[in-house]
């Protein structure tokens, strides 16, 4: 059973808040924060599934989310529902936030919206992909069969003197 829907920018502003619990007001907005802290600290490449935090369940709820651009996208549920299909629920919720945007409708044409979920999942896939850039760079560098290393590197007025790197090597 899903017990509340939450989306909320970056910054830990509420969107969209749906209980289908009863909580009194002031508890409704401490779930928030704690919810807010728990799956903004998270790296994007890690799981969208964890525990539910202690003020709305604990270890028996959990929260399953996806972060999109700006958005964070939550649902707490039970051990009842599936995680694989709240993610599915998730992505045509985003998909309808597509379409309908401050009350107007955006976009009719499937096509074009089919377009932008793609084109934003594109990005998604390739901003992960850049946490690795680093290692991939430093593996390019190691295999680049070189006579030998260069002392000094000149870049127009630009003059590099390169340290002694034979220990590394």
């Amino acid at each position: 059973m899903i017990k509340a829907i939450l989306v909320f920018n970056n910054h830990g502003k509420p969107r969209l808040i749906r209980f289908y619990q009863h909580f009194a007001e002031d508890m409704q907005q401490q779930i928030i924060r704690e919810t807010f802290h728990l799956v903004s600290k998270r790296d994007d490449n890690v799981c969208n599934f964890l525990e539910g935090g202690s003020l709305i369940g604990g270890s028996d709820y959990k929260l399953i989310y996806r972060h999109y651009a700006t958005l964070y996208f939550v649902f707490c549920v039970d051990s009842s529902e599936s995680e694989l299909g709240i993610l599915d629920l998730i992505q045509v919720h985003y998909i309808l936030q597509e379409v309908v945007m401050g009350g107007m409708v955006l976009e009719t044409n499937m096509n074009e919206i089919v377009s932008q979920v793609d084109a934003q999942s594109k990005l998604e896939k390739s901003e992960a992909g850049l946490s690795a850039a680093p290692a991939r760079a430093v593996s390019a560098v190691k295999n680049m069969n070189l006579p030998e290393i260069p002392r000094n590197i000149n870049i127009g007025d630009l003059n590099i003197k390169v340290p002694n790197l034979s220990q590394f090597v």
